[in-house]
């Protein structure tokens, strides 16, 4: 008992000698930093942000890959506190910092962020860079911040007293109650947009009873989350999109996309709301239109009553949206040379009759953001409600004439017809994925590729050989089985593709001529 006594003493005592020895130390001992830090990177590029919107957060990892523990004297933003730049260092928040300890072989995380007020400078884009500085004197470190910082026009709601957002009434739900979104009208001095600026929208932006919306080649339109552009009634959109000349540029090209920057939103869907035209607005006209990323391309709502069109698409693209590329309900659409690709549910959605005809359009959606609720192109000639009840209304026609139909599903057409109105619809010189290997909708005269008052010189299950259908190319290659055997005789004519080139000799169906020989 007396050995087990003394040893215990022994461990105690050693322990008060340790506990001692440090309590002497005023603190650890750290050798001042003399320019060995390493970085994650020599620069860090924010991206491109709009001005007095505030940029993503950036990271920066700084490293002591010495064997001692060191002080970092200074870690700051080269303009001070007059930097537009925000940092924060290991969970601080500033932008000087003080004798910052760095141990042997260990890193320290650095957040960085900016917002800038480009207004008093008189470029449109303005490319901003500061030093953020590790140390002092000769042995201090530099690491460049980037950022590009472009001008816009923001249009949004207007705050009322009560602290509300400015909202614009649908109309009335099935028990009569209001059903509002936030947004606002344009004014008059609003209604033309040009290509000296990008526009950002929060809301939705519409556009009164009587006034046209207007928008020059090389428009650039960025939406804000659950944000879009409403058409009322008696309302027109006009977007007069040019052929660009540089296919990466597409300076001419109106754009509508989000207004998060990044490239890792690109090809984000779902990031804004919609275009949406009501009803009894007519004669919307769009060229050169590229749409993407919303959550619904275009929502476009017809009147049986009107006989103009409702909406008119040439060279046209609308890709990436969440649920549908274009959605129509009793419309009247006239469509060529335009492309609807990837999307969450169908690529064109036609419901509750109309009048339709599309001609050298590519219909094809390789959506690959998760589970596909729809198939490239589905039609019907009915439409139920919430409460249940089913509405029914002519298709009148729906004409598709050299163009493709494809994705990456088994079956990429979906017709439901309800006999209490008519269903037409035609296919002619149409390519058409619809691989019923184990004759599923065999007897079913809709799908009968052989009835030639529906479906002529049809191309069925060939391969489309498309650039890149993931990433929303549709070019074809020289293996397509849509070369040299679109009709010629259209009328009216589509003499050049969505690029400009010719087609007027063996065309090809689809949007696009096959040119390269690739």
């Amino acid at each position: 008992m007396n050995r087990w006594y003394t040893k215990l003493l022994g461990v105690v005592l050693t322990f008060a000698l340790i506990i001692a020895w440090s309590s002497c130390r005023e603190d650890f001992e750290y050798a001042p930093s003399s320019g060995n830090l390493s970085f994650s990177k020599d620069t860090v590029f924010l991206d491109t942000v709009f001005t007095n919107i505030g940029s993503a957060t950036y990271t920066l990892k700084v490293y002591n890959r010495g064997n001692e523990d060191v002080l970092i004297p200074f870690i700051g933003l080269e303009t001070g506190q007059n930097s537009s730049y925000r940092l924060n260092v290991d969970g601080l928040a500033g932008k000087e910092f003080t004798d910052i300890p760095l141990l042997a072989k260990d890193s320290l995380f650095i957040f960085i962020e900016t917002t800038f007020d480009i207004s008093p400078i008189p470029e449109n884009e303005f490319l901003y860079t500061e030093d953020l500085l590790f140390g002092n004197g000769d042995t201090q470190q530099k690491v460049a911040l980037v950022t590009l910082i472009k001008d816009a026009v923001f249009l949004f709601p207007r705050t009322l007293s009560d602290g509300t957002k400015e909202t614009l009434l649908l109309g009335l739900d099935e028990e009569g109650n209001e059903i509002r979104i936030e947004g606002f009208f344009l004014e008059s001095d609003e209604l033309s947009f040009t290509n000296e600026k990008p526009y950002v929208i929060y809301g939705y932006a519409a556009v009164p009873e009587g006034n046209t919306l207007s928008m020059q080649a090389g428009t650039r339109v960025h939406f804000h989350n659950n944000s879009g552009i409403l058409i009322n009634e008696g309302a027109y959109l006009e977007v007069n999109g040019m052929l660009s000349e540089d296919e990466e540029d597409l300076e001419n090209e109106v754009i509508f996309e989000g207004d998060r920057l990044e490239p890792t939103f690109a090809d984000e869907p779902g990031q804004w709301g919609t275009v949406w035209i009501r009803e009894g607005s007519i004669n919307n006209r769009l060229e050169h239109l590229t749409l993407k990323n919303a959550t619904v391309g275009i929502r476009v709502e017809g009147d049986e009553s009107i006989t103009e069109t409702t909406l008119t698409l040439r060279n046209t693209q609308l890709y990436n949206s969440l649920n549908t590329n274009l959605w129509a309900t009793n419309a009247r659409v006239i469509a060529e040379n335009t492309v609807l690709g990837g999307s969450g549910g169908e690529s064109l959605f036609i419901e509750n009759g109309g009048s339709y005809r599309f001609t050298h359009c590519t219909l094809a959606n390789y959506w690959n953001n998760g589970f596909r609720t729809g198939t490239a192109v589905t039609l019907t000639n009915f439409l139920q409600s919430q409460g249940g009840s089913v509405v029914t209304s002519n298709l009148e026609n729906a004409d598709f004439i050299n163009c493709i139909v494809d994705g990456n599903q088994q079956f990429e057409l979906s017709l439901f017809q309800d006999t209490g109105a008519d269903f037409n619809f035609s296919f002619t010189n149409c390519l058409i994925k619809f691989d019923d290997a184990s004759n599923q909708f065999e007897g079913n005269p809709l799908y009968d590729f052989n009835d030639t008052n529906l479906y002529q010189n049809i191309i069925l299950n060939g391969d489309a050989d498309f650039l890149l259908p993931f990433g929303n190319q549709f070019q074809i290659g020289q293996n397509s089985a849509a070369l040299d055997v679109a009709d010629l005789n259209v009328i009216p004519p589509v003499p050049t593709d969505i690029l400009g080139n010719d087609r007027t000799q063996n065309p090809d169906i689809g949007a696009y001529e096959n040119v390269t020989g690739n």
